[in-house]
């Protein structure tokens, strides 16, 4: 195990990767890079079997260079420092700080990596022997590491935070609402939300140190104690979750506000574009046709500017047919 010390001052411990378990990862890797090499290395020579020996000889060098220090350099750089050997034994390469690793750090392994695999890797295995964490000379000169990222089951077992019974933590459900977060730093959430997504790859009595001490020091400046029974990194993820529930309330809140002051504004658009004496169509219609609103959830959709009718003029009577008239011209005169 490795305390590892983050940016914000927090000691991890991770799992480093032993000698076995590099070896056999560097193997799958050097196995893939092998295929790639002698599939790059025949292409080249037999579309350019037309070049002379000198020439194929400069390709072929260059082919062995991409495939010995660039190409694993590219694919640590991509995935953060697993490729497809440390992959499948769940390992990972990280910086001393417990970070990602970055080109550079990538590119320095793959240099020095000529010098630790290139006497049957002895200097490799000399420097894992001898350092604490199993670092290899690559790893030295670039300021990295290689730990554990996927435990085995059992490790994981017993790591794991205890359940919590229902009951417990609706009851916390009044203290948490009234809660003051105010005076909690920015620094402490940060830190608590770290420790909490990685305390499954924290050994046990690591992971309870660091939850004791965040939570001591959360209910220092809550003015909240850990109840008694609750283990301390449940209490820094129900306080967690509660400050959490407030942003989202917060930001809920202003978009709906932006969103009442859109549609009102729409709203006075459109009544201003509107000619005098229109009304909507919905009111325009008689009552007996109106469609009813539908209730959907979200927010209403914002009518457009240019959604308006005019009132539909009265339909005036049809004419009644002339009653026959006794005068001339005006039909046929009544029987004497």
């Amino acid at each position: 195990m490795s305390e590892l010390v983050t940016g914000e001052a927090v000691v991890l411990g991770l799992r480093t990767a032993r000698l076995p378990s590099r070896a056999l990862a560097r193997l799958l890797d050097w196995a893939v890079y092998t295929v790639a090499y002698v599939i790059l290395a025949v292409g080249l020579l037999m579309g350019l079997s037309d070049l002379e020996d000198a020439a194929q000889a400069a390709f072929a060098i260059g082919v062995l260079v991409f495939c010995t220090v660039l190409l694993p350099t590219l694919v640590e750089t991509l995935s953060q420092g697993r490729s497809l050997g440390k992959i499948a034994l769940g390992l990972r390469v990280v910086r001393t700080d417990g970070g990602p690793i970055r080109f550079r750090h990538a590119l320095v392994r793959g240099l020095v990596g000529v010098i630790d695999f290139g006497l049957l890797a002895m200097p490799a295995v000399l420097s894992s022997l001898f350092s604490a964490e199993g670092r290899r000379l690559g790893d030295i000169f670039g300021g990295t590491m290689v730990i554990r990222e996927r435990l085995p089951q059992g490790a994981r077992d017993q790591g794991a935070v205890p359940p919590v019974p229902p009951q417990v933590m609706h009851a916390l459900g009044a203290d948490l609402v009234a809660l003051d977060l105010s005076a909690v730093p920015d620094g402490l959430w940060l830190s608590a939300r770290q420790v909490l997504g990685r305390m499954h790859e924290l050994d046990k009595p690591v992971a309870a140190a660091l939850g004791d001490r965040m939570a001591a020091d959360m209910a220092q400046r809550t003015g909240w104690p850990v109840p008694a029974g609750l283990p301390s990194l449940v209490y820094l993820g129900a306080v967690l979750m509660e400050r959490q529930r407030r942003e989202w309330e917060r930001a809920s809140a202003a978009a709906h506000a932006a969103y009442t002051a859109q549609l009102a504004q729409q709203q006075a658009q459109a009544q201003a574009q509107a000619p005098y004496g229109a009304v909507p169509a919905q009111a325009a219609a008689p009552a007996s046709e109106r469609t009813p609103p539908v209730r959907q959830l979200g927010y209403p959709q914002a009518p457009q500017p240019g959604a308006v009718a005019l009132a539909k003029p009265a339909e005036e009577p049809a004419a009644k047919p002339a009653e026959p008239t006794g005068e001339a011209g005006g039909g046929f005169a009544p029987p004497a």
